[in-house]
């Protein structure tokens, strides 16, 4: 099903979940039980990541294929214009149509393993707008694209990121996944700045579970999403303990959560990195207590 389809008629908030392709046969042995496990919580759709450079094109494609067909859940394909030509960029859209995907999430990409400055390939597409824009004129998918609530690090001011956005709206864009954040003040700042700047599309939270200290210094580094002092400070008086570490992530993001969903957040997308105790725990408590419907109730009484 198309996913803008799905929030635009779903009545309750919309939970999804990110994977993204394993390198090893453990890896992948790893990513399909944790899809079994999460299934569980009946996710409204999965999405799949691409690797730098397209580097995981067919391995993308496959799992979206094999989420879809064995598991019974929506999964949409993550797709970028790195490192391809526009003729190769439709020869994988011709695909992804053959295989009866409904949905994609249309990124410019990360340059390839080691490549820093990001540069157009001769033949291709230099800015994800083009890529929307190629995608909405010749294929049937609902198209997804990445909205930053602490501004693109390659953006010289939220202004301009803001306008970009604007401009991948106007392309095509039937919806927005942030990038991770740890402030949920960062969130409802940017949807009020796109709110106001007539981006009318529903805004997605992605959320990341904390679990590991080093992972994600190495994750914040990479997007530049900040962490706020009170929270890094937790997370450095637990040092080397991982269950510790744990244990607040979960806390910390379920708070975070709850906080969305009662503000009027349409649902929440889980950056999983292919594992499900963290995000089983969240969700699980969230659709136990239902925030959204607490927020309605306080919205309508105030």
């Amino acid at each position: 099903m198309r996913i803008d389809e799905i929030l635009r008629e779903s009545d309750e908030p919309v939970f999804s979940f990110e994977f993204f392709p394993p390198k090893t046969p453990e890896g992948e042995k790893n990513l399909y039980a944790a899809i079994d496990q999460l299934r569980e919580l009946e996710p409204a759709y999965v999405s799949v990541t691409y690797g730098a450079g397209g580097s995981t094109t067919g391995k993308t494609l496959e799992i979206v294929s094999r989420i879809r067909e064995e598991f019974g859940i929506d999964a949409m394909a993550h797709f970028t214009c790195v490192g391809a030509t526009t003729g190769e960029l439709r020869a994988t859209l011709d695909e992804m149509a053959e295989l009866g995907f409904d949905n994609v999430l249309a990124l410019r990409g990360d340059p390839p393993a080691g490549q820093e400055e990001w540069t157009k390939t001769e033949g291709g597409l230099e800015y994800s707008r083009e890529l929307v824009a190629l995608i909405r004129a010749d294929y049937p998918f609902a198209i997804g694209a990445a909205a930053f609530p602490e501004t693109h690090i390659h953006a010289t001011s939220p202004e301009d990121d803001l306008r970009h956005l604007k401009e991948k709206v106007d392309a095509g864009a039937d919806f927005l996944i942030t990038q991770l954040f740890f402030d949920n003040a960062l969130y409802f700042d940017f949807v009020a700045r796109a709110r106001a700047a007539d981006i009318e599309v529903p805004i997605i939270p992605g959320i990341l579970p904390i679990t590991n200290v080093a992972q994600l210094q190495r994750i914040t580094s990479l997007c530049g999403a900040s962490v706020p002092e009170g929270l890094r400070r937790e997370l450095d008086l637990r040092g080397d303990d991982a269950e510790a570490v744990a244990e607040l992530g979960v806390a910390y993001a379920a708070l975070q959560c709850r906080e969305l969903l009662a503000d009027g957040a349409p649902g929440i997308h889980f950056y999983t990195l292919n594992r499900s105790p963290a995000t089983r725990a969240i969700l699980s408590v969230l659709k136990l207590t239902r925030p959204w419907v607490r927020g309605a109730a306080a919205a309508q009484a105030g």
